[in-house]
Order: C-alpha cells, then sequence, then structure tokens
C-alpha cells in the first residue's frame, strides 16, 4: 500500500496454491494434462481402454520390455526383480539406454514435461508389444489384448495437491473443434511408497481407505489388490485405512500412535492417496466424466517406519531393499490390466 500511494507502483494480489485448488483453477496440470491427451488422440489411442499407472518411471517400462531386450545380456535367466537390481546399479547406464531404445520401438511413447508440473508421462500401447516376448511372471490374456488393444497411461509420481490437480485434469474430456472425447478409463492404479507403522522397511500396504490429516475427511474405496495378491512372497502385507498427510515434518509418535492405536486403526501414511481419491470420486460420481464401474487399485511398499529408531527416512535411502516389493507391485498391476477376470472372449457367429 505504501509503494502504490507514495511510489505509484500497482498493487499486485497473488493466489496461493491452495485457494487456487480449492476453487479448482488449475494452472499446469490443464497444460500437463492437455499434451497427454492430445498425445494420445495423435496416436490413435483414444478409443481403447486406458489404464492409468501413477508410479516411478521404470518398473512398468522395465517389467514389459527388460526381459526381451536383454535376454542374451545374462549368463544364466533372471527373474523382473533380479533384472531390476542389475538395471539400478551405476554401472550399467548402457544396459538401461537398451531398454528404453527397445521399448520406444515396441509401443512406448515418452513425454517430457514442458508444463511445470515435473511429471513425465510413458504411453505404452499393448497392440505393438511382442506378447511371446512378455515374462511369465505377467499373466497375460492374449485374446483381450488382441481384440481390446488396452492403452496404459504411467505418470510419474505426485505429491499432496498435486495429486489431485493432475489427476482431476486427467480424467477430464478433451475438446476439441469437432467433438468432446471422453476419457475411456478401465482402470485407475496408485503405487506409492509411505512409512508404515506395523512392520519394517520394504513391506506392503493395501489401504481400504484415505483419512485426511488435520480433517475428519475420510475415502473409503472399493481396491481391487487383496492382501492374498501378494502372499507367498517372502514380504509382510498389511490391510487397512492410510493416513493422508500434510508432510513428514508435521509428524510426531503422539499422533502416530493415535492414528495406529485408536479406532481409526492406520496402517501407514502417505501424501497422496486421499488427494488422488478426491479427483477420482468427483469424476465419477458427480461429473459423470468417466465410467462408475472404473476399477481402482492402491498398493504403497514401505520406506520407512516413523515409529522405529533407527528405520525412520532419516536413517537413510531405502535402496536395494525397495526394488523387491516395487516389481512386486507392478506385475501385479499389469497381471490385472493384461489378464482382467470380468473378460469374456467375443464369440464368432457362424456365417449362414
Amino acid at each position: 500500500a505504501y509503494e502504490e500511494e507514495f511510489m505509484q507502483r500497482e498493487k499486485e494480489i497473488t493466489f496461493t496454491p491452495t485457494l487456487r485448488e480449492r476453487i479448482g483453477r488449475h494452472i499446469y496440470g490443464e497444460k500437463w494434462a492437455q499434451n497427454i491427451k492430445k498425445s494420445l488422440l495423435n496416436a490413435q489411442l483414444l478409443e481403447r481402454p486406458i489404464h492409468i499407472i501413477s508410479a516411478n518411471l521404470h518398473s512398468v517400462m522395465n517389467s514389459l520390455y527388460a526381459p526381451a531386450a536383454l535376454k542374451n545380456a545374462f549368463k544364466e535367466p533372471k527373474s523382473i526383480s533380479e533384472i531390476a537390481l542389475e538395471l539400478s546399479k551405476a554401472d550399467n547406464e548402457q544396459l538401461n539406454q537398451k531398454v528404453k531404445k527397445y521399448a520406444l520401438s515396441h509401443g512406448m511413447i515418452s513425454i517430457s514435461d514442458e508444463s511445470g508440473t515435473n511429471l513425465a508421462v510413458q504411453i505404452f500401447d499393448t497392440a505393438q508389444i511382442d506378447l511371446d516376448d512378455i515374462s511369465d511372471e505377467i499373466h497375460i490374456q492374449k485374446e483381450y489384448l488382441q481384440q481390446q488393444k488396452p492403452v496404459i497411461v504411467v505418470m510419474d509420481y505426485a505429491f499432496g495437491e498435486q495429486a489431485y490437480e493432475t489427476m482431476d485434469e486427467l480424467l477430464k474430456p478433451l475438446k476439441t473443434e469437432k467433438k468432446h472425447h471422453h476419457m475411456p478409463i478401465a482402470s485407475i492404479s496408485i503405487m506409492g511408497k509411505a512409512g508404515i507403522l506395523e512392520g519394517q522397511k520394504g513391506d506392503i500396504m493395501i489401504p481400504t481407505a484415505h483419512v485426511f490429516e488435520g480433517t475428519a475427511d475420510n475415502y473409503p474405496f472399493e481396491n481391487d489388490f487383496k492382501k492374498e495378491d501378494f502372499k507367498d512372497q517372502g514380504i509382510a502385507v498389511y490391510e487397512g485405512p492410510m493416513i493422508s498427510v500434510l508432510g513428514t515434518s508435521l509428524q510426531n509418535r503422539d499422533v502416530l500412535d493415535y492414528f495406529k492405536s485408536s479406532s481409526w486403526q492406520a496402517i501407514g501414511l502417505e501424501m497422496e492417496g486421499a488427494h488422488y481419491q478426491k479427483a477420482i470420486q468427483a469424476e465419477v460420481k458427480i461429473r459423470k466424466n468417466i465410467q462408475e464401474d472404473v476399477i481402482l487399485r492402491y498398493a504403497y511398499y514401505a520406506s520407512d517406519n516413523p515409529l522405529v529408531t533407527g528405520s525412520t527416512l532419516a536413517s537413510g535411502s531405502l535402496g536395494l531393499v525397495g526394488v523387491k516389493p516395487t516389481y512386486l507391485i507392478t506385475v501385479q498391476i499389469l497381471s490385472k490390466i493384461l489378464n482382467p477376470k470380468n473378460y469374456h472372449p467375443q464369440k464368432k457367429t457362424a456365417k449362414a
């Protein structure tokens, strides 16, 4: 006000990110989502079943392509997680580039971010994947893939309010001069890393609901993942509500003990689940932009246990311990996408 009065400078008013989110005015997410949807339209993929995965940008690509791209790189056959361990080594950058090159020539489209979200995206056209080269660890149904030709869209991890903005914009129709292209979303899978309240680093959590910290807001949902999906893998699995927290720096033992021991019975804490679910429910239940029977899958692997000394985030990164649960969840997501239980092949009718 002083500068306006005495220095003749115009007053500038800015809106906080929180206010922009609450009024639904998305700046970066809208540009980001438009770029993805236009890429799908230009590649003639917008009429096929689309499966969205929120994850890292290596596990889906490596699971689908690395066994074929590197089949002559090792003396003995390796599992997907064993190959991933090799690819995670600093001196194997050449192998990583070989997998990426193979993927780009077999149906993968890589979209770098130019909107400001810093979320890169990969699109996988399953019609261009050699089904015989897919690892036996991933269960597929060839008839389904040959008839439906599903498309997989992998978006990098989003955190906090950014998860709401990006998912909300991605699920909206693409508006062109000719028509509104509704997104044919068949499933949405969220894989993340989270703090666990009972268990240890590397364990897996299957949420049944997201509870938003600092409010009574809660988002129960039907998770297509069940505890049984990860049995007999040598990894402990926990199922129950999870807390979507505002940030790790706000946590203390009293708060965490309350969420774990009270009637909330929380199994872990993460930063994006409630935001994703808020966007999905709005598009399904209110805006009706995507079909109501969209399949939801949420699974997290434990990056730390903030209640155990020596197992907090401050104790160091998850390292190689995270490779097995990351790829176990990824393989399960892909198996459920590529081998749907509710699919019934179209029967050929005899000619008269």
